[in-house]
């Protein structure tokens, strides 16, 4: 019997651990991803103004999974009724082969959604891998070097959910590194009327400050309507000239799935034998509550997901035949949220929101601490040793924070 995971991100990783030590020694358990690499997404805009951290950051399969069978091929399409999944690459040769499977699940994650605006996916960088970012930084540091005082360049990011705030606190920190601050805009793009919408009123009064405090232009209730290789036209009549442009402005669903993000019930049960995990579906819980893309839900999905998978594989090995087990639900529950804003944070926990040093001390805490939950001790080591400033042995500590904790409301 197989059952194969589709994808290495926070679920598919997550799931395959657990797999491992829950599946029967008979089951032939099988990852597949494109680069054979687990990317830890939520710090991928610090490789945007810090190129070193992609090796904190990325985590080999290999390394991190015992008795799974990894195979590096790109996933372009899944017949769930069949149980086969074509894959791209899958013997090292480009062409296109087919692994059939007992039970699978989805962990593809979603792709960046750009609403068919015209111009928009021509003009603009993602940032969903390591190559994006590193696209966006050369785009960034070209505008730098072509801005002046007189005539600032302008880099507009489109977009201002949790990625887009952090991309752009990212840039304006850069651009502070490079000593171009009045050389180069930062520009924020939204929508809707606020910062990161669909969060407390609180959570989005204060990275709006933190990001008008870090010298990145704000501006809400704007909805781009095209594209060129110039400017961004706005659905209002109004366009916003650009020298960069980074597009985080919405999700979709895997080409393997054509773009969709399937519903899925609480059970992460999509069809037949295949299971959708992660942001590769839209989950609805045990509440009958949507659960929003994110890496804490897909983590937490992931655990429900393995006994689940674990459970069809004992029915169908038992071969007894009648109704298959009760699945588990999943309910969402949030723990709270955190986002980077340059050299800043901010944090929400319950109802309260914090700023400074301790929510940059919880942001790295939850970084790290999600490295070392899927075996990458070392990663995790490096990346709170770059957080913090740890000196080399040779040197002494140096405390070079000067901003204050807050808290705002309640």
């Amino acid at each position: 019997m197989r059952v194969a995971v589709f994808g290495a991100g926070y679920a598919g990783l997550n799931l395959a651990r657990e797999l491992e030590s829950s599946l029967p020694e008979a089951a032939d358990l099988v990852v597949v991803d494109e680069d054979a690499s687990h990317l830890v997404q939520h710090e991928l805009h610090r490789v945007v103004r810090r190129p070193e951290l992609a090796e904190e950051i990325v985590v080999d399969l290999d390394a991190v999974l015992d008795r799974a069978t990894v195979r590096e091929a790109t996933v372009t399409d899944i017949d769930t009724a069949a149980g086969v999944a074509t894959l791209d690459g899958g013997d090292g040769s480009g062409e296109r082969t087919e692994l059939a499977y007992d039970v699978g699940a989805v962990c593809l994650g979603a792709e960046t959604n750009y609403y068919d605006l015209p111009g928009v996916e021509a003009h603009a960088t993602p940032l969903k891998r390591l190559s994006d970012a590193e696209a966006v930084r050369a785009d960034f540091l070209d505008a730098v070097d072509a801005g002046t005082t007189a005539d600032p360049a302008r880099v507009v990011v489109g977009g201002a959910g949790l990625s887009g705030v952090q991309v752009a606190g990212e840039l304006a920190a850069l651009a502070r590194d490079e000593g171009a601050r009045d050389a180069i805009e930062v520009v924020l793009l939204e929508q809707e009327d606020t910062v990161a919408p669909n969060f407390p009123g609180n959570f989005q009064r204060a990275v709006r400050e933190e990001l008008e405090a870090r010298d990145v232009r704000v501006e809400t209730n704007h909805a781009v309507e095209s594209a060129d290789d110039e400017a961004i036209a706005f659905a209002d009549g109004s366009t916003e000239r650009y020298d960069g442009f980074v597009w985080t402005g919405g999700i979709r669903g895997p080409d393997a799935l054509r773009g969709e993000r399937p519903v899925v019930r609480g059970d992460l049960r999509y069809r037949d034998g295949t299971f959708v995990v992660g942001d590769a579906g839209r989950v609805v819980d045990t509440d009958g509550e949507a659960v929003p893309a994110s890496a804490q839900a897909a983590v937490r999905e992931a655990r429900v997901a393995a006994d689940n998978v674990a459970r069809l594989v004992d029915h169908e090995r038992s071969g007894e035949g009648g109704f298959e087990p009760r699945l588990d639900g999943y309910r969402f529950d949030s723990l709270g949220w955190l986002v980077s804003v340059g050299d800043g944070a901010v944090a929400q926990v319950g109802p309260t929101v914090l700023r400074g040093r301790s929510a940059k001390a919880l942001k790295t805490t939850v970084g790290a601490g999600y490295l070392s939950s899927v075996g990458a001790v070392e990663n995790a080591a490096d990346l709170v040793r770059e957080a913090v400033g740890w000196p080399d042995e040779d040197e002494k500590p140096q405390d070079t924070d000067d901003e204050d904790s807050t808290r705002i409301g309640k």
